[in-house]
């Protein structure tokens, strides 16, 4: 049997992952995720390698805008066939994308405006990907399906999606392939989350595959072993003794949920004083109602919470900011208040109007507590720019600027080879992907050298036959 696999995302690159795969004649992508990286983004213009009328379904691992942002635009252009997904991560992904469409036109009448005004162009069109309605065609063909039980995707191929620990409803992907009596396991490992942390349960494990394309986000280094929630309370302290907010980037999927968690817990316990905590962004609200509906999916620790009649993601000090006048009434709040809003990567959302209220104020703290892909003014922030461009205007940064790993939903080094090292026998090979290049290579190395494995690091576009 041969088997096509084309790296067409997140290859050479942190976002942007999709990757096609043609077996017995099924033709499928698993993702199909929006670039976030500022010399990325003219990516998303174009158009797909593989024209959408002739795949047969999608694959997708879970809900960020990374993974799943370009399927309205792929149905737009004449996908019609299903997106297997759990259940979790259809509901979420109806938020997202319906999020990301409203930015999107937001972000482009902005850009339209402003280039007008200087007399010039971007490096991308100044209009929306796609519209709502976009979207509105896109979900329809979301198909739910549950974690451990086979789906057959097309003739002898089957898709089982197992529970990646990374957000809520995330999937690492196995994909069966049998033909002339044989049998090859392909693993697509999604975003690994990472062992014993609150509210999600812990990454599968896996006995064996054939070939394995393994994410390497922090492929080349190692989280912070020490308490985040210690770690928090600190900077939130010192801030509160300086009068300044605490302004946190924050995917509205997952860290936000995880923020308000944590921050539930500090002050019950009395670690940080009584404090006002803004969790800006729709999506987020949104997304948290959808955890409700999905508590089953919680961990232990998590469940024992909800059994106590106690709801870990609501507090007195908490609001939950929904409108655009209420988030700008958030700037009349006198002393000092913490901020959680989106993007987590400062891409676009209400966080880019906090930060510039609080960037050029030395009493307020900016906390990423996400990765900062390359290009991403969270990037700039974090490896330490005097200046930085926000809507328009350059603005100086004197906020201090704080940096938590240890909220991180992605596993580091070590934790992505104990996922590898659960395999009884080698693979035929591993591909390494999701990453920056010289982390990804660098994890390549590392697996290399510790089980003599085949490894490599595929190009943007290249393609392999798996024999």
């Amino acid at each position: 049997m041969n088997i096509k696999l084309r790296f067409l995302g997140a290859a050479g690159n942190v976002t942007g992952s999709c990757y096609f795969v043609e077996a017995n004649g099924l033709r499928l992508l698993v993702d199909c995720g929006l670039y976030q990286e500022r010399e990325l983004r003219a990516r998303n213009w174009e158009p797909f390698a593989i024209p959408p009328k002739t795949l047969d379904a999608v694959l997708l691992t879970h809900a960020h805008l990374d993974h799943c942002g370009l399927l309205p635009k792929l149905v737009r252009e004449g996908f019609h066939g299903p997106i297997y997904c759990t259940g979790a991560t259809a509901d979420i992904a109806r938020i997202m994308l319906t999020d990301s469409a409203e930015i999107q036109r937001e972000d482009a009448a902005f850009k339209r405006k402003r280039h007008e005004r200087e007399g010039r162009r971007g490096p991308y069109p100044e209009v929306p990907l796609y519209s709502t309605d976009d979207v509105k065609a896109c979900l329809p063909l979301f198909s739910a399906v549950a974690y451990s039980k086979p789906v057959q995707a097309g003739d002898g191929v089957t898709a089982t999606f197992y529970d990646a620990g990374h957000v809520l409803g995330s999937a690492m992907i196995e994909l069966v392939v049998r033909a002339n009596g044989g049998t090859r396991r392909l693993l697509f490992s999604g975003d690994i989350g990472r062992w014993d942390k609150p509210i999600l349960r812990d990454p599968t494990t896996f006995e064996q595959a054939d070939y394995v394309v393994v994410e390497s986000t922090y492929g080349d280094r190692l989280h912070d072993r020490r308490s985040p929630s210690a770690r928090l309370a600190a900077i939130i302290n010192e801030a509160v003794q300086r009068r300044g907010n605490i302004v946190i980037p924050s995917f509205a999927l997952e860290r936000s949920q995880e923020l308000v968690y944590c921050l539930n817990l500090l002050l019950e316990q009395g670690l940080i004083p009584d404090i006002l905590v803004f969790l800006d962004s729709p999506t987020a609200a949104s997304i948290t109602e959808v955890f409700g509906r999905h508590s089953d999916l919680y961990d232990d620790e998590t469940k024992a919470l909800i059994s106590q009649g106690r709801d870990p993601f609501d507090f007195p000090a908490l609001t939950v900011v929904r409108t655009p006048s209420q988030s700008k009434a958030i700037n009349n709040i006198a002393g000092s208040a913490v901020i959680i809003a989106g993007s987590g990567m400062c891409t676009g959302g209400r966080i880019k109007h906090h930060l510039v209220r609080n960037i050029h104020r030395p009493e307020s703290t900016v906390l990423f507590v996400g990765y900062q892909a390359a290009g991403t003014l969270g990037r700039q922030i974090v490896d330490g720019a005097l200046q930085v461009r926000i809507l328009g205007l350059e603005y100086p940064v004197r906020a201090r600027i704080e940096m938590i790993e240890g909220f991180s939903g992605h596993a580091d080094r070590d934790e992505l080879f104990r996922w590898l090292s659960a395999l009884r026998a080698p693979p035929v090979r591993v591909f390494v992907v999701h990453g920056e290049p010289a982390t990804a290579l660098r994890f390549a190395d590392f697996v290399a050298g510790r089980t003599g494995w085949k490894t490599s690091v595929p190009a943007y576009a290249e393609e392999v036959t798996l024999e």
